[in-house]
């Protein structure tokens, strides 16, 4: 997942404003001196669990009102064990180096690390987590290999053996919000996109026509800031929607090294040429003919949480975000049911793409994955509560308690709808997006790789290169990324 909180933000830390439990500023602002007190003085059937003050807000509750640790409890994990959530910073990035420094020095607690899913797998090839298929009983690894979302397993596994070395806690998914009243007045029937969504070029004059219709300020926003998000998440999208790939398809995401790349050829070029139409108009010698402009130049500087706020403010009629903007933008006191969700438009379907895994609708894999610290005093314990957060109730009760979906997708059917909020009436529309989500390329080196990739990326879209040369640039810098891998594995 790309930098960001990962329960109050999305990807790039966009609010989740709508599922957050309320947290006092005083537990928020101690977190750094409640990892001390808790290596000291913890209690020794104590876990602690390192995550974010959204989790922590959940794990335990007022008396009487639901929370994480009934569920653990009422899921088979001793009473005697307690889970306690040490808060780390918001920042992915910064949480990332957080852990890295933490498992150099062998320091426990904590006792489990909640990862990204964007960078557990370095950790994993950096043998700096434990292997869960043989710590793990067998029932347990066998349903989560068979029940669980398969993309989010992927980033769970050693991309060498196949092994579990985390175990997803939640995923997350791109989708397209849209004004569908707006859209309805301008002359078309969206009924039809929820499971059959349109072409780019379908959307995007009928996005353009509401525009002028509804007289809003923008048409369709999105996240095209030079950040983690567009590298991994944004970007990916639109790429894979027309066919393109970074290293030749979804089957060499996690192997660096040895694999084609492919950021220069006429997908990925296609893919960025409609996203110049739709930023600077047809006035721009580079945009691709027969896309309107619908996005505002503003985009280049936006992430998720600038590219939502003019949506829900009803000034423009379309938003590319997270499922927790449907919480915020769904509510009766919102848009309500004139929310339409729908997974990417696309421009070549599927079976037509050249690389495997592309083409089609597409949607940006984020989440989030529990694993645990090879340091811990507390194996024995900390295994039994990973054991238990692979239970319905749980995924449940999480979902229900933040709105964080369920690495097992059948259960969002399942949540109380009356707790989950306007999420329940796009059940469909998410498993849509879990069945089409694209992780991306994790490897040791992808830190580096995805700041050559959102720089160059960001550059084409604001028009300092043409797409043509900044995928020129990026294909030589990737190159090189490449071979020092290379001679790495060589050494």
């Amino acid at each position: 997942m790309p930098p960001g909180n990962a329960g109050r933000e999305g990807p790039d830390g966009s609010s989740r404003r709508r599922f957050v439990r309320s947290v006092s500023a005083t537990a928020i602002a101690g977190g750094a001196a409640i990892a001390g007190c808790l290596g000291r003085t913890r209690d020794e059937e104590t876990v602690v669990m390192s995550g974010d003050t959204d989790f922590e807000g959940i794990m335990h509750t007022d008396d009487g009102e639901p929370s994480v640790q009934e569920a653990l409890w009422d899921a088979g994990l001793p009473e005697e064990i307690t889970v306690e959530v040490q808060a780390s910073v918001d920042d992915s990035a910064q949480r990332m180096q957080q852990y890295q420094s933490a498992l150099q020095a062998g320091r426990s607690p904590p006792d489990i690390f909640m990862m990204d899913s964007g960078w557990t797998i370095p950790f994993i090839l950096r043998e700096q987590t434990i292997n869960l298929t043989d710590a793990l009983p067998a029932n347990v690894v066998e349903r989560v290999e068979r029940d669980y979302l398969e993309a989010a397993v992927e980033t769970a596994r050693h991309p060498q053996t196949g092994d579990l070395h985390a175990v997803p806690l939640f995923p997350d998914f791109g989708t397209v919000l849209y004004r569908r009243d707006l859209l309805e007045s301008a002359g078309y029937d969206t009924s039809e996109w929820d499971a059959d969504p349109p072409t780019w070029q379908e959307f995007s004059n009928a996005v353009s026509d509401a525009q002028n219709e509804a007289e809003t300020d923008f048409g369709f926003t999105t996240q095209a800031a030079a950040y983690e998000g567009l590298a991994c998440c944004s970007f990916v999208e639109v790429m894979s929607t027309w066919g393109g790939a970074y290293f030749g398809g979804t089957d060499t995401l996690f192997t660096a090294g040895d694999r084609p790349i492919t950021v220069d050829e006429e997908p990925v070029l296609e893919a960025i040429r409609m996203m110049r139409a739709f930023v600077h108009g047809e006035d721009d010698e580079y945009a691709l003919e027969g896309y309107p402009q619908i996005c505002p130049s503003a985009i280049v500087q936006w992430s998720e949480q600038e590219s939502l706020d003019p949506f829900a403010n009803g000034d423009a009629i379309a938003n590319r975000n997270w499922p927790f903007a449907i919480a915020q933008t769904g509510a009766e006191d919102a848009f309500g049911e004139d929310l339409g969700v729908t997974t990417m438009p696309y421009a070549v379907p599927a079976e037509e793409a050249e690389f495997e895994g592309v083409g089609g609708t597409a949607a940006g894999l984020g989440g989030w994955h529990l694993a645990l610290n090879p340091n811990t005093d507390r194996t024995d314990e900390a295994l039994a509560v990973l054991e238990a957060f692979t239970h319905d109730d749980v995924m449940l009760t999480i979902f229900e308690l933040q709105g964080f979906l369920p690495p097992v997708l059948e259960l969002v059917d399942e949540a109380d709808p009356a707790e989950i909020g306007p999420v329940a009436r796009y059940a469909d529309e998410i498993r849509l997006a879990g069945d089409n989500a694209v992780p991306r390329p994790v490897t040791d080196v992808w830190p580096e790789q995805s700041a050559l990739i959102y720089q160059e990326v960001n550059a084409a879209y604001r028009g300092v290169k043409t797409p043509a040369d900044a995928m020129t640039d990026l294909s030589a810098r990737l190159e090189r990324s490449e071979r020092d891998v290379e001679g790495q594995n060589d050494d």
